[in-house]
């Protein structure tokens, strides 16, 4: 009994000594290959949050900026929506200018008198607001203002009218020409400020690298491309606006002379009383 008890013991310690040497062997084995996995996920962690956390990014260039360089921005984005505004807004408006115009060429003339073809215009047509200047001209030709002749007042009452419309026509291209003047300044000026903190930063740290600088030196380009892209649309815009114009306004200044023909040909403005 003794011999068989004491062949178990040993059998069980043989075991027990195999079990702890082929489980250090697997762990020499499997440690490479865990190292190699964990390197592996530190990885792609550090690439996820360098694609997330992007530190040169428009939202990070307003985060980490200054109240200098957010009031350079918020002036540029003002400048940008009023440019396209006031773009926007003119082409509009000269178009339906267009269409009135060739209203008025198919109906004013052919109505039997002045005050009936300016009834058959659009409400706030320029065309309709000069043909009733011409009438109130003629009818207003009286007292001192009979002292004038008829051709001089009814001229320079036609000629008043034609210059409120050319500067109706002319409201927002002094902003556009403000805009597209000023806004590379205005990005130059973003850009100095850019350039100042990058030297600032090579200051503090001693060293020129480029995680010093590459965010001010960035911030600042930014800046200069942001002030070019407000003051090209703008001269642009200015520029075809006012070519535009110029065409709108042959076309009312071609109007008032014609107005003009027909008020002094029916003598003191009769057509235009009927």
């Amino acid at each position: 009994m003794s011999v068989r008890l004491l062949g178990k013991l040993a059998g069980a310690a043989a075991v027990s000594i195999l079990g702890l040497l082929a489980g250090q062997a697997f762990a020499q084995a499997s440690a490479p290959e865990l190292a190699a996995s964990a390197s592996a996920v530190t990885a792609a962690a550090a690439a996820t949050t360098a694609v997330v956390d992007n530190p040169y990014g428009l939202s990070a260039l307003w985060a980490q900026s200054d109240l200098v360089a957010k009031g350079v921005l918020v002036i540029m984005v003002i400048m940008s929506v009023g440019s396209w505004y006031i773009i926007v807004t003119k082409l509009i408006e000269q178009q339906r200018m267009l269409k009135q115009a060739r209203q008025a060429a198919d109906s004013f003339w052919q109505a039997p008198s002045v005050k009936q073809g300016a009834e058959g215009l659009a409400d706030g047509s320029p065309f309709r607001f000069i043909a009733e200047a011409g009438q109130a001209a003629t009818q207003k030709h009286t007292g001192l203002l009979g002292q004038i002749e008829l051709h001089e007042w009814v001229t320079m009452s036609l000629q008043r009218a034609t210059e409120r419309v050319q500067s109706r026509l002319q409201d927002g291209l002094a902003f556009l020409a403000t805009v597209g003047s000023t806004a590379p300044f205005v990005g130059l000026f973003g850009t100095v400020w850019g350039i100042y903190h990058a030297l600032t930063a090579i200051g503090v740290a001693g060293q020129a690298s480029i995680d010093k600088v590459a965010g001010p030196v960035g911030e600042a380009l930014i800046m200069t491309a942001i002030g070019l892209a407000v003051a090209v649309p703008a001269v642009l815009g200015y520029n075809w606006l006012v070519r535009r114009n110029k065409g709108v306004m042959d076309e009312v200044r071609a109007f008032s002379g014609d107005l003009h023909a027909v008020l002094l040909a029916n003598g003191n403005g009769k057509a235009g009383r009927g």
